[in-house]
């Protein structure tokens, strides 16, 4: 059960009141009387400039101080964490991920782009939850196949007819979480809309400015959309990411905005009442917020640590003064201390370099104000400076769970070190051809999901700790499990039947192994022998044991 989710005035019949906090007047302007892709697109232009306070690296290393903002629940000093029930002290971190909800593999991987770290979609998430989500859809799961993983709020299994766009699985969030997910899917596809996705990934995405969203994903996110409608918490979670980074779901602030773009809707100039106030002329500074903080995170001495301010606005004349001041402003600089109001006004905004160079061990503050015809907007300034960090190699240790698509790589780090996340450098033989690439973990492990069958395969592991890498690990080199045939091999058959499959072997067969359709693996069974009967769900199936490698295919009907 979800906590928290609302505010109930009891005198008032028990009806949830929902503080809605208002974006700044006119942010939403450019909406005004658009329509369908012209709507998506005015609304990309708005949201997808937004504030970074350093570095993709630094921001995912210190995500957990940002979700300490933005997703603890009410009252309390839990995590809010949708992907489980269960309530973790908000003091650690431990048994967590950082959580792109929308997989980044849909994407390609990429750690250099927004979307890496744009906190809209970026939750705090069990990590066994996560593990079993993997970069699969959402989706609703068919109660009657086989459901993989089941925590009570996170649901994993086959997709029911129609949904998953040819994904083996789907991912079905807890129903008070559905409008959550939905409404985050729809800021992603939108903030991102000029993305190239992933082939193998894109389940859910078409390579379009418009509609972007398959036409299986848009009616399922709407259905969501509409059934868990937007509450408190993404309400709060919204203007708490506002702070941080600058930009606005607006599809929380203006939630019939998914029905103009992919609903009832669709086909009708946006005009969404006293929610947008057309703009009066008045000069009005959209970006930065004021009192926002700019959390520099931390950095090792001898370093720096550059943010980009995003700075916007309406009707401005002149000049916008910059200038940094308090205790510690020898320590941020600004790039510029006086900005041209037609820039700040214009469609791409300003950005100001502001940098954090400390020269002392310790934590350091200060403020940028900015101030013009509009007034005065203060931003806090925030950094921490450490010692450079000493780091030794990894371990490098065996592959596990090796399938026909898949494997798990493993390492051990030295104990009593530091360490904010781990690189994993994967490479990949294929005849002449040597394909390296880098992938990011946070646990001491790492699924890989697309071996493919190379000729060879291997990787490596360095920790990172404020930037700074570890020496390389040792190498581990990667060999397919025996799905491929041998020369020799024991004789086995498997007959099918309704609802389970018969093993005829002439001496018992060790380790067996049933696949699903998809090549994963569906069941492991140690030891079968003659007349061994096996009940399992309608599907197709492959199986091997270790004297007979070579796939026989089964199909329960």
């Amino acid at each position: 059960m979800k906590l928290f989710r609302s505010i109930v005035v009891p005198f008032l019949l028990l009806i949830p009141v929902l503080v809605f906090a208002a974006a700044p007047l006119g942010y939403y302007s450019a909406l005004n009387g658009k329509k369908d892709a012209d709507l998506k697109t005015a609304a990309h232009s708005v949201i997808r400039n937004f504030t970074k306070s350093s570095s993709n690296d630094a921001i995912y290393s210190g995500l957990p101080d940002y979700f300490r903002k933005t997703d603890i629940r009410p009252g309390t000093n839990y995590w809010w964490d949708m992907y489980s029930s269960r309530l973790r002290n908000a003091g650690s971190f431990s048994g967590l991920n950082r959580e792109h909800s929308f997989p980044k593999s849909w994407w390609g991987g990429s750690t250099s782009v927004n979307a890496y770290i744009d906190l809209n979609h970026l939750y705090p998430s069990d990590q066994s939850a996560n593990t079993a989500k993997s970069n699969y859809p959402l989706g609703t799961v068919d109660r009657n196949s086989t459901i993989t993983f089941d925590n009570g709020v996170a649901l994993v299994g086959y997709p029911v007819n129609g949904q998953g766009g040819l994904a083996p699985k789907v991912f079905e969030p807890d129903d008070d979480y559905k409008g959550d997910f939905a409404r985050t899917y729809f800021y992603m596809v939108t903030c991102y809309q000029d993305y190239s996705w992933a082939t193998k990934y894109a389940y859910m995405l078409e390579q379009n400015t418009y509609p972007t969203l398959s036409q299986w994903a848009v009616d399922l996110l709407l259905k969501w959309h509409r059934q868990d409608p937007v509450d408190q918490k993404e309400i709060d979670r919204n203007e708490a990411v506002y702070k941080i980074q600058n930009n606005r779901n607006p599809f929380i602030d203006l939630p019939e905005l998914a029905e103009y773009i992919w609903g009832t809707k669709k086909g009708e100039p946006f005009s969404p009442g006293e929610v947008i106030v057309p703009p009066t002329g008045d000069p009005v500074l959209l970006s930065p917020v004021k009192d926002m903080e700019l959390d520099f995170g931390q950095v090792a001495i001898g370093n720096s640590a550059t943010t980009q301010l995003f700075v916007s606005g309406q009707f401005l004349q002149g000049t916008i003064k910059a200038q940094v001041y308090t205790a510690d402003a020898a320590m941020f600089t600004a790039s510029e201390t006086k900005i041209p109001a037609d820039q700040v006004c214009s469609e791409n905004g300003y950005w100001l370099n502001i940098v954090y160079d400390p020269t002392t061990i310790g934590s350091h503050t200060a403020r940028v104000l900015l101030s013009g015809d509009f007034g005065s907007c203060g931003v806090a300034l925030k950094g921490e400076c450490f010692p450079v960090p000493i780091l030794s190699a990894c371990t490098a240790t065996e592959p596990t769970d090796i399938e026909s698509d898949s494997y798990t790589a493993n390492w051990t780090a030295p104990d009593g070190e530091d360490i904010d996340y781990f690189i994993v450098t994967r490479t990949r033989y294929t005849g002449a051809n040597v394909v390296t690439e880098e992938i990011v973990a946070e646990e001491n492990y790492a699924l890989i999901d697309d071996f493919d069958g190379s000729d060879s395969e291997a990787y490596s592991v360095q920790s990172v700790r404020l930037g700074y890498r570890s020496p390389m690990s040792n190498v581990v080199f990667v060999e397919h499990s025996g799905i491929s045939g041998v020369e020799t091999q024991q004789p086995l058959v498997v007959k099918s039947f309704n609802g389970f499959i018969r093993f005829i072997c002439s001496q018992p067969q060790d380790n067996c192994r049933i696949y699903d359709a998809a090549g994963r693996l569906f069941r492991f069974i140690d030891r079968v022998e003659q007349n061994l009967d096996i009940e399992l769900p309608y599907g197709v199936y492959f199986i091997t044991t270790d004297a007979h490698p070579a796939p026989v295919k089964a199909v329960v009907r």
